[in-house]
């Protein structure tokens, strides 16, 4: 069947009912639930928009000639991961780069490991298969997904057979002919409730060894499974109007913990069982992180041209941008645009052919943008809050700006430079839930952590980088300038 659009979207979740909680209440209809309707609205738009722009973003499948999303495309050219890219760019720029999960994240993913499922046949031939039918499926189906990766948060100092309540995590409790049986605990599903299925991976805080095969899994199923419950925190869209609010209130995606009680898995939606040794390499061999990584720095750069924008209509709008200081920290966040531009065009233009025949953008600027943005991001929302100073606290609301009495005094008293009151307000309260709000929290918290610690990611960053030519160039510098090295013989 060819893409969906946004009603095929909403009615999906209708039907599908996932089983949700939120509030210390099970949802009735996600679709319809303030915590829920406006973000389903903001992705009904993303499906949508495939037909809107056919060009850009829809391509004709390869096994059924149907029109199928491009963000699943598997690229073989260079001119191909441009194009995917820019399909991924076009979703990200309706958000300004605000939903870090749009399907796009994991269809990326889901073809790479499709297209390099070859690992996976260490622990059995079917598993490969598994991987390939399931990318055809997902990308012939236009499959929304969710993943979770992490086991709880109980102690990190211990593998996971060594917890004291080892059998919390997710894991292996039977196999049987039909396929296996799973229960335990998973974070951290983004968008998991307004989703059509989940795709459990192997954890990524650390590797595993063979004790913890019980706890090795990767499979894939329905968002309404049973046994299976999203447990999702509270809600950042305040249910309030999308002047006050004008990103929460559109793409507040919602992060879940996903609870498994003794739910079946069939044999062909499982791609790893009982193996930590494939587990620990799965990301890696199958080339996910590096297509992943590639839709995450095009996003980033959406979010940072739009953070840019913000910047400079907050500076115009109260006359500051002749300020040596202002101008100043505008360059702070031009030099970190440009810097992930050039990270992307490396990246794209110096992609090599794998073995599955898929062009693989060089991971090096990539791995170098997907360690920087989460050290840099925070800096970049401190910059809006330092140019909006007072003005993000003193923010009323549009229905101060409707009342009859009120409504006048605040239009005139909080005008700038070249707003008026109303408008230059609207503005600063784009500003304020970008970095302010809880929203704007939990953007800056969540690019933080976006791919793990970026502490222990700096450390694998640093192990694994090339060191030996760079010590050599000093060797060698050292030892032209030695011509006459004195003897230190013992007297």
């Amino acid at each position: 069947m060819p893409a969906k659009t946004g009603q095929e979207y909403i009615d999906r979740l209708k039907k599908a009912n996932n089983n949700v909680y939120i509030h210390g209440e099970r949802v009735d209809d996600v679709t319809e639930h303030p915590a829920f309707k406006n973000v389903i609205q903001s992705m009904a738009h993303l499906y949508d928009l495939q037909y809107e722009k056919k060009d850009k973003m829809l391509y004709k499948s390869p096994t059924t000639g149907d029109l199928v999303g491009k963000t699943f495309m598997q690229p073989t050219s260079v001119e191909e991961i441009i194009e995917r890219r820019e399909a991924i760019q076009e979703w990200a720029h309706t958000s300004g780069g605000m939903m870090g999960r749009s399907p796009d994240y994991l269809n990326a993913e889901v073809m790479a490991m499709g297209m390099n499922n070859g690992l996976f046949a260490e622990s059995d031939p079917m598993f490969a298969e598994n991987a390939r039918k399931y990318y055809e499926y997902a990308r012939e189906n236009d499959i929304s997904l969710t993943h979770t990766l992490i086991h709880p948060q109980v102690n990190r100092a211990k593998a996971q057979h060594e917890q004291k309540d080892a059998n919390v995590a997710l894991h292996l409790v039977e196999k049987n002919k039909e396929g296996i049986i799973v229960d335990g605990v998973r974070l951290l599903a983004t968008q998991g409730g307004i989703t059509d299925e989940i795709l459990v991976f192997p954890s990524t805080v650390k590797r595993s060894g063979e004790k913890d095969d019980p706890y090795s899994l990767a499979f894939a199923i329905p968002n309404n499974t049973p046994g299976l419950k999203f447990i999702c925190r509270e809600s950042f869209d305040q249910d309030k109007s999308k002047w006050d609010h004008p990103l929460s209130s559109r793409f507040e995606e919602g992060d879940a913990i996903v609870t498994f009680d003794h739910v079946f898995v069939p044999w062909e939606r499982v791609f790893v069982c009982e193996d930590s040794a494939v587990c620990n390499r799965t990301f890696g061999e199958t080339n996910a992180v590096v297509h992943m990584a590639h839709q995450v720095v095009s996003k980033n750069i959406v979010k940072t041209e739009f953070l840019l924008g913000v910047a400079l209509n907050m500076m115009d709008a109260i006359g500051i941008d002749q300020f040596q200081h202002v101008k100043d920290k505008g360059t702070e966040i031009m030099l970190a645009l440009e810097t992930m531009k050039s990270h992307l065009y490396r990246a794209e233009h110096n992609a090599t052919l794998d073995e599955s025949g898929t062009m693989t953008p060089d991971f090096a600027p990539l791995d170098a943008a997907r360690n920087w943005y989460p050290r840099i991001y925070p800096r970049l929302t401190e910059i809006i809050r330092i140019l909006g100073a007072s003005g993000l606290m003193g923010i009323p609301t549009e229905a101060d700006f409707s009342h009859e009495e009120i409504g006048p005094i605040l239009h005139r008293a909080l005008q700038g430079k070249n707003l008026e009151g109303y408008e230059r307000v609207q503005l600063f309260r784009l500003a304020w839930d970008m970095t302010l709000s809880s929203f704007g929290s939990r953007q800056m918290h969540y690019e933080y952590y976006f791919f793990g610690d970026p502490i222990k990611m700096g450390m694998t960053y640093f192990d694994k980088y090339e060191k030996d030519s760079y010590k050599q160039l000093v060797e060698n510098f050292l030892a032209k300038t030695d011509s006459e090295k004195p003897s230190f013989e013992k007297v």
